[in-house]
């Protein structure tokens, strides 16, 4: 009796192993893992093997663990069949239930939860060669549960692992992360602005030929200088004859060198000549491809036209960066009051202002898929040019239109919904 009541607690242990095993190696973070494997850690490497193949995995602890709890409940009913005679089933899986489930079962399954990595790295060694023992036993179990589920029209069908799917388990794990606290707003932000770089296009994130700051290339030397420093830009756009027409993209800090070889003298400049040839890049490039050409090219600044050739604005690459990091506002800079909060718990905010940098600076959630910025949303879902004085509600938000100036609108307050409103915007 002792030996057989011996036996059945050493069998419970290797049940809850298994049991344990399970939990762990099924909710351990791969990412963790891969990392200590680059590490030189070889018990992440044994996990890493393991949960490859997470059908044979799967497979190998449920047949341990269901061969163990049999084996157990059977050394229990002959060890107590001579002493209860009939009774000694109903009492064996009475206490084999509850024995089973307390110590092979939660006990185990439960500091799997609270010590996931530790525990799967400490059972990945032992575990990897009861694998690789049973593994023909599983081949053969795995073999007749397909053939029984194809009868049913169930195929096995293998997971493509794409782009999209990594970066929306990246997102997926930086957003529960950031909701439990360890991970900051502004990290947050910046791991997710580089994964919207292969969605974002370049028209998403230039500036508009309506504010861009050009210089007309036949004024005299001296007014193209002064013009060209005034801009307060490194790059200033020249054009000729109409400002669509660009010829050439001046390089201040070249500009300044010729006027100190020249002595001073600005008008024996020849500032075309200084001008570097304009390069035009499509408004469908992605940003990431616009980064990737930004190095290619070793150069910062790029002029964007629409498929008909027609220039819509330019892209540099403190844009892109400014995608990822948020807006750095040079020396020059002045705060842009473009959101501005009011006691209501509304908004005034200018036309002009993306929706992504809304969303991004006040935690909101409106669509920016089809518009770029808030005024082109409103006239997108109004489906008309608002006049000044019009309200409308989308998406949850109230929009009510301050000023128009011909066809743009150029202020408007916005009233985001209860849950939207506990938040101050960020300054420049």
């Amino acid at each position: 009796m002792l030996l057989t009541s011996g036996a059945i607690l050493l069998l419970l242990a290797v049940s809850a192993f298994f049991a344990g095993s399970e939990t762990a190696l099924t909710a351990v973070s791969r990412g963790r893992m891969h990392q200590l494997e680059e590490d030189g850690s070889r018990a992440a490497a044994h996990v890493n093997q393991l949960v490859q193949d997470r059908e044979r995995l799967i497979g190998a602890l449920l047949l341990g663990n269901t061969f163990i709890n049999i084996l157990a409940s059977s050394l229990m009913t002959a060890a107590l069949e001579d002493r209860y005679g009939p009774r000694t089933v109903a009492i064996t899986t009475g206490v084999m239930t509850v024995v089973i489930l307390l110590f092979a079962e939660v006990l185990p399954k439960t500091l799997a939860i609270a010590r996931t990595d530790r525990f799967a790295l400490i059972v990945a060694g032992p575990l990897r060669r009861i694998v690789a023992v049973l593994a023909p036993i599983v081949a053969a179990v795995q073999w007749v549960v397909w053939r029984v589920l194809a009868l049913f029209g169930v195929r096995a069908e293998g997971i493509e692992f794409t782009e999209q799917i990594a970066h929306d388990e990246i997102r997926g794990a930086v957003a529960l992360q950031h909701k439990e606290g360890a991970v900051g707003r502004a990290h947050r932000d910046m791991i997710g602005g580089i994964l919207d770089l292969a969605e974002l296009q370049v028209g998403d994130a230039m500036m508009h030929r309506k504010t861009m700051v050009t210089v007309d290339a036949g004024l005299p030397p001296g007014e193209i200088i002064a013009e060209a420093i005034a801009a307060h830009h490194t790059r200033v756009p020249l054009w000729r004859d109409e400002p669509d027409n660009i010829v050439g993209i001046l390089n201040t800090k070249h500009l300044a060198q010729a006027v100190l070889d020249n002595g001073g003298e600005m008008d024996a400049i020849d500032i075309v000549a200084l001008a570097a040839p304009p390069w035009f890049v499509p408004d469908t490039t992605t940003l990431k491809e616009q980064l990737a050409a930004f190095r290619a090219h070793r150069s910062h600044f790029a002029l964007v036209v629409d498929e008909y050739g027609e220039l819509q604005g330019l892209i540099t690459l403190e844009d892109i960066l400014g995608e990822i990091f948020g807006d750095i506002p040079d020396e020059y800079q002045r705060a842009r009051p473009g959101v501005r909060p009011r006691p209501d718990g509304s908004y005034l905010v200018d036309g002009s202002v993306t929706i992504r940098d809304l969303n991004r600076e006040l935690e909101w959630d409106l669509p920016d898929e089809d518009a770029t910025t808030i005024a082109g949303l409103v006239i997108q879902e109004a489906g008309t040019i608002p006049e000044p004085g019009q309200r409308f509600a989308f998406f949850g938000y109230k929009f009510e239109i301050l000023r128009r100036q011909r066809n743009q609108i150029t202020a408007l307050r916005v009233i985001p919904p209860p849950a939207a409103r506990n938040f101050t915007p960020q300054r420049a």
